[in-house]
């Protein structure tokens, strides 16, 4: 008799057991995972060409730039980052605003005599 409770119990168990795993295997079988794309490639970086350069300068203080204006030869594409470098030895980036192809970097704190160069970074 103890044989034949402790069989039963095995058995009740064990069905337990088999429906849970049913139950679970029903469940992870319903969720569904969006297709991605990975890999692994390279491609050319044509760059863009800048042109009507403008800068700002205060009214005020015609020593200090307020802003920088440049057209590139095509709208980046919508969300891009484009900013700019005054400074060839500095580490300030100016961020820019696009209008299709038209850039407008507000250049807070920079002055006439720190420029020396203009580095446009447009990054895709």
């Amino acid at each position: 008799m103890r044989i034949r409770r402790k069989t039963r119990k095995l058995i009740a168990v064990l069905l337990v057991v088999l429906g849970l795993s049913a139950f679970i295997t029903a469940m992870t079988a319903a969720n569904t995972v969006p297709a991605s794309k990975a890999g692994d490639g390279s491609g050319a970086i044509s760059g863009y060409t800048v042109s009507a350069v403008h800068y700002n300068l205060n009214a005020t203080n015609p020593q200090s730039i307020d802003s920088v204006t440049f057209t590139l030869d095509s709208a980046p594409v919508a969300g891009s980052t484009v900013k700019i470098k005054l400074v060839a030895a500095g580490s300030t980036w100016f961020s820019c605003t696009m209008t299709g192809a038209n850039a407008s970097c507000t250049t807070t704190g920079a002055t006439v005599a720190a420029a020396d160069q203009l580095n446009v970074v447009v990054a895709d």
